[in-house]
């Protein structure tokens, strides 16, 4: 009833609510004028949509009130969504109009009307007392195409519940690649129906305990994975917010999970099993075994006809080769081939994959190692180790996503108060604002090795993060921050801006029921 009282004084022009100011929306936009007045949201209000712009539709109606028979008519004329003909707004702008009568939203594509509501969202979100959109005008488009947060499900494993909530943040900060690192010394996390014993097996850790200095500390014994039914869900739940889902399975090296499965894919002879131990593992695919290559190109098969996206990440990272100089198969793989050492064999083990990922219409996607002894024709690099991996591969004509451990390592600590913060990774720290001064096009690249920058990653590995809420609490809010290097202009960026929008999103993710941090005194700018 209150409501309703306000709404009606509203009309009347005898109310004045305190609203925030402009766009405070995260991640910035490209372009906002704030104008006088507001919009003033009501249950039943009408949308007009183009039939192409369901998806935003359906984001719209999940935030708008329902109708509301007693409030009468003072929902002005509601929202317009509609499909436009402008080259510069590209694959995923907008334009988003607020007047006091209505919301205007125009984009050339279905993602694009999908972005403006997510910024409408964040604006209602700002000032739920009275549902009232400041009048804005913006126009929006995204600096980077690959906006990403990968999360490793191999490690400890996330149910298919918790990756729909990171899907739905991502989405509201208009993250568009979400990385599932599936495989691993420590698990196989996905069904693949040519091999059941991944999961049946693969699946499964034993427990391990203090005494085991591998695994500190100690870790419970773990299971979990994903069915086909179960991705296909993940992915469907993607699509409907614009975000594409990349699997990765490992090679040559985190194979325990895979080699403890299936006989015969190692250079040893002997029985494996799922490792309990976290670190680098000696044992990984054997280059010199046909089995090995069969394998992978079933698993990858049955991979590239599950997702839909145009990437299967084959990692390629840490993969010692004490085993390839010992092993003669892969001694004699290198002579056959007249390749010059393990590198090159590990170059020439990529290649292969590459050339059958090719033949399935995919492209892969590996860790900065896989240009040790040279890249793959069509490889595409994402740079962990730093930025020069990838400035290499840019020089080098191939396209790059930034992810270097010193920004966008979300499972290193937020800060150097060990006793206020849950378990990390070693003693690095990355703080928020270390994550939002991250530019991931280096300085002194090139011009026209710039555009194979495609954008920047975070990443959550989850050695030490076994809970959904420790997850969310490490990812939340670096990703927002990242969100924003990904999207904004770099000219638009600005730290003290960003820590004055930043609360209010906050906001609205513990509204989500997202376990984000907050910012301790002094982490934001005054």
């Amino acid at each position: 009833m209150r409501r309703i009282l306000f709404l009606a004084l509203c009309i009347l022009g005898l109310c004045a609510p305190a609203l925030s100011s402009g766009a405070e929306v995260i991640p910035q936009p490209v372009s906002e004028k704030a104008c006088e007045g507001a919009y003033y949201v009501s249950g039943g209000m009408p949308i007009v949509a183009d039939p192409q712009f369901s998806q935003a539709v359906n984001a719209l109606m999940s935030f708008l009130p329902p109708p509301d028979p007693l409030a009468g008519d003072v929902r002005g004329d509601g929202v317009q969504l509609k499909l436009v003909d402008d080259a510069k707004l590209g694959a995923e702008g907008y334009i988003l109009d607020v007047s006091p009568q209505i919301i205007s939203i125009k984009a050339a594509s279905p993602a694009g009307a999908f972005y403006a509501v997510q910024t409408l969202r964040q604006l209602v979100s700002q000032n739920s007392e009275f549902l009232a959109v400041p009048c804005v005008s913006i126009t929006d488009t995204p600096r980077f195409p690959w906006r990403g947060l990968m999360l490793d499900v191999a490690r400890h494993f996330q149910p298919k519940e918790e990756v729909f909530k990171i899907i739905d943040v991502m989405a509201l900060f208009k993250m568009n690649t979400l990385h599932l690192h599936l495989v691993d010394d420590q698990g196989w996390r996905l069904e693949i129906d040519a091999f059941p014993q991944l999961t049946k097996i693969g699946s499964k850790r034993e427990a391990s305990t203090k005494f085991d200095f591998c695994m500190a500390p100690a870790g419970a014994a773990s299971d979990g994975y994903y069915t086909k039914d179960d991705m296909r869900e993940i992915i469907a739940y993607a699509q409907e917010r614009f975000i594409t889902i990349v699997a990765e399975i490992e090679m040559p090296g985190h194979a325990t999970a895979a080699i403890a499965s299936i006989k015969g894919l190692s250079c040893l002879n002997q029985r494996f099993k799922v490792s309990n131990c976290w670190g680098v593992h000696q044992d990984i695919f054997c280059a010199g075994e046909e089995k090995v290559f069969a394998f992978l190109e079933a698993v990858l098969a049955e991979v590239a006809e599950l997702f839909p996206g145009p990437y299967i990440h084959i990692g390629g990272d840490e993969a010692p080769k004490d085993r390839w100089r010992a092993c003669p198969k892969c001694q004699k793989r290198i002579k056959d081939e007249g390749l010059k050492d393990e590198h090159e064999l590990q170059s020439w083990f990529i290649s292969r994959i590459e050339t059958y990922v090719n033949s399935l219409g995919k492209q892969i996607i590996g860790w900065d190692e896989i240009l040790e002894g040279g890249l793959p024709p069509r490889a595409t690099v994402m740079s962990w180790r730093g930025m020069q991996g990838g400035a290499d591969a840019a020089m080098q004509g191939h396209d790059v996503v930034m992810s270097p451990t010193s920004h966008c390592y979300f499972d290193y600590r937020q800060s150097k108060d060990w006793d206020n913060e849950p378990g990390a990774i070693g003693a690095a720290v990355i703080p928020l604002d270390k994550t939002y001064s991250f530019e991931p096009v280096p300085a002194d690249l090139p011009l026209d090795a710039q555009k194979h920058i495609l954008g920047t990653q975070g990443n959550l590995w989850t050695e030490h993060i076994a809970t959904p809420e420790h997850l969310q609490y490490m990812a939340f809010p670096r990703a927002v921050a990242l969100a924003e290097v990904a999207w904004s202009p770099k000219d638009a960026r600005d730290w003290a801006g960003f820590s004055k929008r930043l609360p209010a999103a906050l906001s609205l993710l513990k509204a989500m029921g997202v376990n984000c941090r907050e910012p301790r005194q002094g982490e934001l700018a005054d």
